[in-house]
């Protein structure tokens, strides 16, 4: 793994621009849960972007919760890189987490000097591979591509996309309320509890929407581990967040 911290800038403005916009008749044919997320969280005739840039704020648990500012770039066909600042006690804690290119690594140093967690390998990687599928809500032109899958689903209110992430199969659950997001929830390969790697149920709350660009998506949420069960308030909780700004191309 490279030690420089990577090139937000670079990454964002290699992704090719959009080479058409969004017509709601495209994706008439899918289930109707899928179809209400889509004409909900893309304004008609909007540019249909291969990235989105990110400012967040928020406050992440490290055994205790501590603030942090954060910037993120996703990229369609390349992955993610989440580049923040957490405020300790007396102390700055900066690095990123990535998935480019189907690797993923993370690395952090205290003071921006005392290495604090360095990871790669393939648990790091197929792990940010579920990330990366989550977030990809931040995205929502992502799930029109043929890289997509949709299923039909009893349950009206919840929209079931199927993933291909690199070499990783994701399956997300969209709960909505209409079209508008409520949650977002999926199988993620992690070990919360400091053991072996496996499947865990991992997820985010979305509190509030916002539009940018002709793109309604997720500006406040509650993320982390065993969400849809009484263990994800308690324990499994370690993220909030408030998309800041968000800008597409």
């Amino acid at each position: 793994m490279h030690d420089q911290t990577p090139d937000l800038d670079a990454l964002f403005d290699a992704a090719p621009k959009p080479d058409r916009t969004f017509d709601p008749a495209d994706v008439g044919h899918l289930p109707p849960p899928a179809r209400r997320y889509l004409t909900h969280a893309i304004a008609p005739d909007t540019p249909l972007a291969s990235a989105v840039r990110l400012r967040m704020h928020g406050a992440i648990k490290l055994k205790r919760w501590h603030p942090f500012k954060a910037e993120q770039v996703i990229v369609r066909d390349r992955g993610m890189i989440w580049r923040a600042r957490v405020k300790l006690a007396g102390a700055t804690m900066q690095g990123f987490d990535r998935f480019i290119d189907g690797a993923g690594a993370m690395q952090w140093k205290l003071c921006g000097l005392l290495p604090v967690v360095r990871a790669s390998g393939p648990d790091v990687t197929r792990s940010s591979a579920g990330r990366f599928a989550a977030e990809s809500v931040w995205l929502p032109s992502l799930f029109c591509t043929d890289r997509v899958s949709w299923r039909d689903d009893d349950a009206d209110g919840v929209a079931h996309a199927h993933l291909c992430v690199d070499a990783h199969d994701e399956d997300l659950a969209l709960t909505l309320n209409g079209g508008s997001l409520q949650s977002v929830a999926l199988p993620r390969w992690g070990n919360p509890d400091g053991g072996d790697f496996r499947e865990v149920e991992f997820g985010a709350a979305v509190d509030q929407e916002a539009t940018f660009g002709g793109y309604t998506i997720p500006v406040r949420l509650r993320v982390g581990w065993y969400f849809g069960t009484g263990r994800f308030e308690d324990e499994g909780k370690f993220f909030h967040a408030t998309i800041d700004d968000a800008v597409f191309r």
